[in-house]
């Protein structure tokens, strides 16, 4: 069998290239070596090269790594999006599911009336009055992933230092999610193929006094910080089963609701009286070997190889296509109609 391995290659290959998606690129190709298959590399650039090269390939399946060109997330869809219209099996999700996880406001909507969990929330547009949620509340980009936008400033509380923080973000973004800060344990609930890994927690024990206990860009990204010295993820989390249960039905929930497939994450979180609340949907996690994801399987019993395989299996079998009834129901229910 023939695999392409679809990766951001400006990114990954530019002036300051970001090792860690090679690494995670090397880490699938040796899985799939592992496996007896053949590899094929595919850096994904603006100039579009890389459609003919994928076009002519006869690849039997994609393994997607892109998470947008030259780091811009609104792109992600754009590739996926390639693939369906040539019929290509890939893994991971539709385009469909990846640009309605990016749109915060909307797929807070389609999770909020399938019946879930979700804090309260309101977008900031530039130009616009910005609506309270109450205080605590966190401010977050409305289209971005990775915690791109997310740092202890991001979390407010009164109606001045909202007032403010929505300005200085509108610098850089014209829309801004504004949502309820829940204080209490942060829980990773990862999911493959439909089926639910060990539930996973971020212990945040170690944040320094005074700051605020959240994921933010620094504490995933920038290791050695006191953000990420204070967030450490740990798996399985040390939770009554009553409580772990109800996690992941939510986590389910909230994965059909967005019509996800392949592999994914659902981050929630759980207040001081053990309500979960939903925060996120992940329909593209950091997949490489160190990451959470394969944390979570390995502690199911799952190796780093075994979990390529599966997904790479999960993806021949789907030979999924752009669903755009399920965006045009997303858009519907957010009022952008």
């Amino acid at each position: 069998m023939k695999i392409g391995v679809l990766f951001d290659g400006l990114s990954a290959l530019g002036a300051t290239p970001d090792t860690l998606i090679l690494e995670s690129v090397e880490a699938v190709e040796n899985a799939i070596s592992d496996w007896g298959h053949e590899h094929v590399r595919v850096p994904v650039n603006p100039d579009g090269r890389w459609v003919e090269r994928v076009r002519r390939a006869h690849f039997d399946l994609v393994f997607n790594l892109c998470e947008g060109i030259d780091g811009v997330a609104a792109f992600e869809p754009m590739v996926i999006s390639v693939l369906e219209l040539f019929g290509i099996p890939f893994t991971g999700n539709t385009s469909t599911t990846a640009a309605l996880c990016l749109r915060k406001n909307v797929v807070n909507t389609v999770l909020d009336r399938a019946g879930l969990p979700v804090p309260r929330w309101s977008l900031a547009r530039k130009g616009e009055k910005v609506s309270s949620v109450g205080f605590p509340a966190i401010c977050k980009p409305a289209a971005e992933d990775a915690s791109i936008g997310i740092e202890q400033r991001s979390v407010v509380r009164s109606g001045r230092g909202l007032t403010a923080r929505i300005e200085a973000m509108h610098n850089r973004w014209d829309e801004v999610l504004v949502q309820r800060y829940i204080d209490g344990r942060e829980i990773n609930v990862g999911i493959i193929d439909g089926e639910v890994l060990p539930i996973a927690e971020i212990n945040f024990g170690e944040m320094p006094r005074g700051m605020w206990k959240i994921v933010s860009y620094q504490s995933k990204w920038i290791t050695g910080s006191e953000e990420d010295l204070g967030a450490i993820p740990s798996c399985p989390a040390d939770l009554p089963a009553e409580l772990a249960r109800e996690l992941e039905q939510i986590a389910l929930g909230a994965w059909r609701a967005v019509g996800a497939k392949g592999y994914g994450r659902v981050d929630l979180r759980i207040d001081g009286v053990g309500r979960p609340w939903l925060l996120e949907v992940n329909p593209d996690p950091d997949i490489s070997p160190n990451a959470g994801l394969a944390r979570m399987a390995h502690v199911g019993g799952m190796d780093y190889n075994a979990l390529i395989r599966r997904v790479c299996e999960a993806g021949l079998r789907e030979r999924v296509e752009a669903s755009p009834e399920l965006w045009q129901r997303a858009l519907h229910l957010s009022g952008m109609r």
